[in-house]
């Protein structure tokens, strides 16, 4: 894998996160760029080990969810005539991927998307904190 797949920029790790059902995901084929494995491979391991993978760390998209990114974002066209429906794996979902996976390069990506999740996490914190003042005012 290329270093800079590994020193991939907060920035660049945002912008695969999603919001799906409510829950901040990456997609199965991100994370198998971001891995250098192929998407079938990350489906195969979670598939294998299905008990790791409880709905709040995994789920399937259903099509109407593929057709409404394919609408809102234009590199997600070639979902459109996917014969498979792409995974969602939450925070949760990755941490658990880098096990299965067992390789340096899933526990290194992992860690950044991690790191990635929490930033996210806090600046929406910090935004609802500041929003809820403000409704005080």
């Amino acid at each position: 894998m290329e270093e800079n797949k590994i020193s991939s920029t907060s920035t660049e790790l945002e912008n695969r996160i999603l919001t799906i059902r409510g829950k901040q995901v990456m997609l199965d084929r991100d994370l198998a760029e971001l891995y250098d494995v192929q998407t079938k491979r990350i489906n195969e391991q979670m598939k294998r080990n299905k008990n790791r993978f409880p709905s709040h760390f995994c789920f399937q998209l259903s099509v109407n969810e593929i057709n409404e990114l394919v609408a809102k974002c234009d590199r997600f066209y070639k979902l459109k005539h996917s014969t498979s429906l792409p995974f969602a794996y939450s925070e949760q979902g990755v941490a658990m991927l880098s096990a299965v996976l067992k390789s340096d390069i899933a526990v290194s990506v992992s860690i950044l998307i991690i790191d990635t999740f929490v930033a996210m996490r806090k600046i929406i914190s910090e935004n609802n904190f500041i929003d809820q003042r403000l409704n005080k005012l």
